[in-house]
């Protein structure tokens, strides 16, 4: 948690269109050896050679250990992240990447699985797919995008379900209406295990109906903030393991405070949404604004997402 990890080098074997505004990148290990080892639902962060770096899943089978393979949507909000890799990233390109980790994990002693996708939030459910076929498991596959074209990966989909578990909704098909969460859930077998990634209003609604379901079946992962970030501060930071104290001034975050200081804290989201910042807590009473942890670990107070979440005490004591 919190820790600078180890960093890969990765060469771009291919850059394939996947659907409209979506590319996906095949990145093989620069020196020829096998990549880390990952799980279905893993993320790895490329960090990027104009300074912005950004977290993305992998959609390939965890199997693998010879390539990671993202999809890249272009966002037209996009803070320069998509834009650079759609516009600047080539075959043959050398990047740096840091090794996968997983705050989207695969329950895999579930019997009966319920994925949820809308757009490029295929990517992580993608991985989960072969992994679930590979374990043998039941599920069932809703896929929602606003168009045929916009749907990421879906001939690799239909052609890996063989039982009809893929379910897809185009908005432009159903007279703009979008896919019914709650009926989604409603009709799923009381026992299931569920995953939902995608737009934020579609997250909203999955987790409005799954609210009543015992939380470890309700698996959700977020790839922008659930709502604005409220800037804190006025509070101070103690860092155990550098023995040194930060004040983090109003309408500042920790994570800015830290780096205004010069330490070296490891971050890439800034929205707490990808988990890059988790910091094990000490001491002290986090304000928890973060999109990874579940309600049960936010209660524990044992770690928090430095990039966004703020104090509710005077004083926090890090593990940093």
């Amino acid at each position: 948690m919190n820790e600078q990890a180890e960093t890969i080098r990765v060469f771009v074997k291919s850059v394939t269109y996947e659907a409209d505004d979506v590319i996906s990148l095949d990145l093989r290990s620069a020196d020829a050896t096998a990549l880390p080892a990952f799980t279905a639902g893993a993320h790895i962060d490329l960090l990027l050679s104009n300074g912005i770096r950004r977290s993305y899943s992998l959609a390939n089978d965890q199997n693998e250990r010879h390539r990671y393979l993202v999809a890249v949507q272009k966002d037209p909000a996009t803070r320069g992240g998509s834009r650079f890799i759609h516009e600047a990233i080539r075959v043959g390109d050398v990047l740096t990447i840091t090794p996968p980790r997983n705050n989207f994990a695969l329950a895999e002693d579930g019997e009966h699985f319920v994925l949820i996708a809308g757009g490029i939030g295929i990517t992580p459910i993608l991985c989960m797919v072969r992994r679930l076929i590979e374990l043998g498991r039941t599920w069932d596959l809703f896929y929602a995008a606003r168009s045929r074209r916009k749907a990421a990966f879906l001939e690799e989909l239909i052609a890996l379900d063989r039982e009809v578990h893929l379910h897809t909704h185009f908005d432009d098909e159903n007279a703009g209406m979008l896919i019914d969460v709650d009926a989604i859930v409603r009709a799923a077998p009381p026992d299931a295990q569920f995953y939902c990634c995608g737009p934020t209003p579609m997250l909203a609604s999955f987790e409005s109906v799954t609210s009543g379901l015992p939380a470890e079946h309700i698996h959700v992962e977020y790839f922008t903030a659930k709502a604005p970030i409220e800037i804190g501060g006025g509070f101070e930071v103690v860092l155990a393991r550098s023995n040194r104290t930060v004040f983090v001034p109003e309408q500042s975050t920790i994570l800015d405070a830290l780096l205004a200081a010069g330490v070296d804290a490891g971050h890439s989201c800034l929205e707490g949404v990808c988990g890059t910042c988790e910091t094990k807590i000490l001491e002290g009473i986090p304000d928890h604004r973060d999109s990874v942890l579940s309600a049960k670990e936010r209660a524990s107070n044992r770690t928090m997402m430095i990039c966004c979440s703020g104090a509710l005490s005077s004083r926090l004591v890090l593990d940093l």
